[in-house]
């Protein structure tokens, strides 16, 4: 079907085109999982995000999210600071780098939005919105159901 084939590709090509700029940036050394991370740890820059909290917004372990900050710690890209209203809670925020790692990343990301979204009309723009949406809330469902 030619849908499912278009939305295969899109995914792919999306994935692809970050492997390369990760790849481009040596001096990051970073995985796109690594990048993906710091995006997640952006979301809450100000008070910062638990390891908890990490660990749901990116469907992985605590002990893989432990490790994964831990060396992000040691690169640089974040640090680990206890919460000052409960010292039992460690929030994650970013470190200068951090938050030019994840602004690149969030370029990327607008320009991307802006290449589809520039050639459309606000009909066609509320339709693929719709859409995407409606995409988005099976795919939530089915992975709900894959984590139990």
């Amino acid at each position: 079907d030619f849908l499912s084939e278009l939305l295969e590709r899109t995914y792919y090509s999306v994935i692809q085109i970050e492997e390369h700029m990760v790849k481009g940036a040596k001096s990051l050394n970073l995985s796109i999982g690594e990048i993906h991370l710091i995006e997640a740890v952006a979301k809450g820059q100000e008070e910062g995000k638990t390891i908890s909290e990490l660990s749901e917004m990116q469907s992985i372990s605590l002990p893989s999210v432990t490790l994964a900050i831990n060396k992000l710690v040691k690169k640089g890209y974040v640090v680990k600071n206890k919460s000052p209203q409960d010292g039992r809670v460690v929030n994650v925020t970013l470190t200068k780098r951090g938050q030019k790692v994840n602004n690149v990343h969030q370029h990327f990301h607008k320009l991307m939005i802006a290449s589809v979204t520039d050639a459309l009309s606000q009909e066609e723009l509320d339709a693929m919105v719709k859409g995407i949406v409606k995409l988005n809330e099976f795919l939530e469902k089915k992975a709900e159901k894959v984590e139990k």
